[in-house]
């Protein structure tokens, strides 16, 4: 090879990982903080599917969750859309009612909001979190050690639990590398067992996949990890629904789906006494937020009222 063609070839190369470098960067999605009390941040995408095209794939393109997708395109096949359909991209949200610090994790919705402490901006990423019967807790905690290239370890019940479906012994540990669950970089909150960290498996996150720790995508966590200090504050919250009053004779609702949890029964859907407390007595309205919480489908409705509610 000529020191021409070698030159060249050391360029394109460069070239190729300056474009991964950036293209990583960009994958964490970035909001102006609104106002006031107002909550409505981002705004609709769509996408026109082309021949191939696929949820997932689709899902890690526009940094949203894959169960986010499917439910705000109802009735669509996710491993094979039709092409030429318009899929809704969910990317416009309203902010969990909670104070804007640090992270917050709003199970329901599957996704980390983290508030920047030094600019009036959320960065905004999709999760995956505790599948049935192994629930993320709600809970306040912080970040604890972050650590590069992790270790796995699986806990003695996540060993017996392996064992018991599989009837036979888990290895003990797993080192760095593409057969580690944990991804390259992992934080802990607090003290506990449980970790906000990466994944060797690109399925899962926006879902409820795993033992309980947070999941995330591989440049999710990179952004996390090289920008979000230790002892930063993480709240994990429960808010299926949330709602925003944007401006005189307009309210914003956004509906998901509630957790279920082993050996609980679902509750009757109905419209809550807090969103019709929040739309006033008149209830024109409640007959036609009924079908969004029977299916909700996560994305923000606007709702016209008039006079002073």
């Amino acid at each position: 090879m000529t020191l021409e063609k070698r030159d060249k070839k050391k360029l394109l190369i460069n070239l190729f990982c300056l474009i991964l470098s950036v293209s990583s960067f960009v994958q964490a999605t970035e909001y102006l903080l609104p106002s006031g009390n107002k909550r409505l941040i981002g705004h609709l995408e769509h996408h026109v599917v082309q021949k191939g095209d696929y949820f997932q794939e689709i899902a890690e393109t526009y940094n949203v969750g894959f169960l986010a997708l499917l439910a705000a395109n109802p009735g669509v096949d996710p491993f094979l859309p039709k092409p030429g359909y318009k899929l809704l991209i969910p990317s416009q949200m309203l902010l969990p009612f909670f104070k804007r610090e640090g992270i917050v994790i709003n199970l329901p919705e599957l996704r980390l909001y983290y508030f920047l402490p030094t600019e009036n901006k959320v960065m905004v990423f999709p999760v995956g979190i505790g599948r049935e019967g192994l629930e993320t807790p709600r809970t306040t905690s912080y970040i604890g050690k972050k650590r590069e290239n992790p270790v796995w370890r699986p806990t003695k019940e996540t060993r017996a639990r392996y064992l018991a479906e599989h009837g036979k012994e888990m290895v003990r540990e797993v080192a760095a590398g593409p057969d580690n669950p944990f991804g390259r970089y992992a934080l802990r909150l607090g003290l506990s067992e449980y970790l906000i960290h990466g994944s060797n498996k690109r399925f899962g996150i926006g879902m409820r996949a795993s033992a309980g720790c947070i999941r995330m995508y591989d440049d999710d966590i990179k952004w996390l990890f090289d920008h979000v200090p230790e002892q930063t504050p993480v709240h994990i919250i429960e808010q299926p629904v949330k709602m925003s009053h944007e401006q005189p004779g307009l309210k914003l609702i956004e509906i998901h789906q509630p957790l279920t949890r082993q050996g609980v029964e679902p509750k009757k859907v109905s419209v809550p006494d807090l969103v019709k407390t929040f739309f006033g007595d008149k209830d024109k309205h409640w007959p036609l937020l009924l079908p969004y919480f029977e299916k909700p489908k996560g994305v923000v409705i606007a709702l016209k009222s008039r006079g002073k509610n």
